[in-house]
C-alpha cells in the first residue's frame, strides 16, 4: 500500500498548487543562478519532508498502538470510509467543522514565522520556510494521514508521508520555474482527477480490510496479521 502515498501526492500536488503555491513562488531563491536556486528549492522540499515525516511518525505510532488493541482490519476499511468521506463532502461544508480551531494559535503562530523568513535567502531559512509549510493544515494531508495510520507501524508511518512528500515536489517545483505555463485551466482540469484518485485509493484500504483473499490487493484474515506482525517488527 506504500505506492498509493506517492501517487496521490504527485495527483493531489495540483491541490497544492492552490493552496501552496505563492509560497513557492514567493521563495528567496537566487534567480540568475540556476545551480544555487535548484539547490535552495531543493532546501525548501527538505524542510516539507522532514515536517511530513514527524507526522507520519506520530500517526504511525497511533496505528501502531490500534493495531495491538486487534483493530488492524476495521482499521483498514474505516480509513478507506474515511478518505471517501473527506473527497464527496464539499470543502466549504467541511470549512464550517474546521478541525483547526483547537489549534488555531499554533497555526497562527507558525504563519507568523513563515513570513518572517521570506526576508532571508539563508539555506536555514529556506529549510524552515518548508518546515512550517508542511505543518500548515491541507486537506490532502489529512487524507495522506489516514494511510500513515492504516501502516500501523511508526516506521511505516513516516515512509508513506515522505512517499507522499515525494510525489508533491514535482509540481511545486515545477511551480518556481514555469509558473506561467501552469494556468488556471490546466489546473483546475488535473485537479478534477483528484477525488477519483483519492477513492481509488480508499477504495484499496478497504479491500485490504476486508481480507477477501486477493493477493497483494486483499489478503485473507491471516495473511493481513502476518503482514502486520512483521511491518511492526
Amino acid at each position: 500500500m506504500l505506492y498509493t502515498a506517492f501517487i496521490f501526492g504527485l495527483i493531489s500536488s495540483f491541490h497544492c498548487i492552490g493552496m501552496c503555491g505563492p509560497i513557492a513562488m514567493m521563495l528567496p531563491v537566487e534567480r540568475n543562478n540556476p545551480a544555487k536556486k535548484t539547490k535552495q528549492i531543493l532546501t525548501y522540499h527538505l524542510g516539507r519532508l522532514t515536517a511530513y515525516g514527524s507526522i507520519g511518525l506520530l500517526f504511525g505510532i497511533l496505528g501502531r498502538g490500534l493495531f495491538i488493541a486487534g483493530y488492524q482490519q476495521k482499521l483498514s476499511i474505516v480509513i478507506g470510509v474515511l478518505m471517501i468521506l473527506v473527497v464527496i463532502i464539499p470543502e466549504k461544508k467541511l470549512a464550517d467543522y474546521n478541525f483547526s480551531k483547537p489549534i488555531f494559535k499554533i497555526i497562527s503562530g507558525i504563519k507568523s514565522k513563515l513570513g518572517k523568513q521570506f526576508k532571508n535567502k539563508s539555506y536555514s531559512s529556506l529549510f524552515t520556510i518548508g518546515l512550517l509549510n508542511g505543518f500548515l493544515p491541507c486537506g490532502m494531508v489529512y487524507v495522506a494521514l489516514f494511510g500513515a495510520i492504516a501502516m500501523q507501524s511508526a516506521s511505516l508511518g513516516i515512509v508513506y508521508m515522505l512517499l507522499f512528500g515525494l510525489g508533491t515536489v514535482p509540481m511545486m517545483s515545477a511551480v518556481v520555474y514555469m509558473n506561467a505555463y501552469l494556468t488556471l485551466p490546466v489546473r483546475n482540469k488535473i485537479q478534477k482527477l483528484i477525488p477519483y484518485v483519492a477513492i481509488i485509493i480508499a477504495v484499496l484500504f478497504i479491500l485490504r480490510g476486508l481480507g477477501l483473499g486477493i493477493p497483494y490487493v486483499s489478503p485473507n484474515n491471516m495473511s493481513l496479521f502476518v503482514q502486520a506482525e512483521a511491518n511492526c517488527h
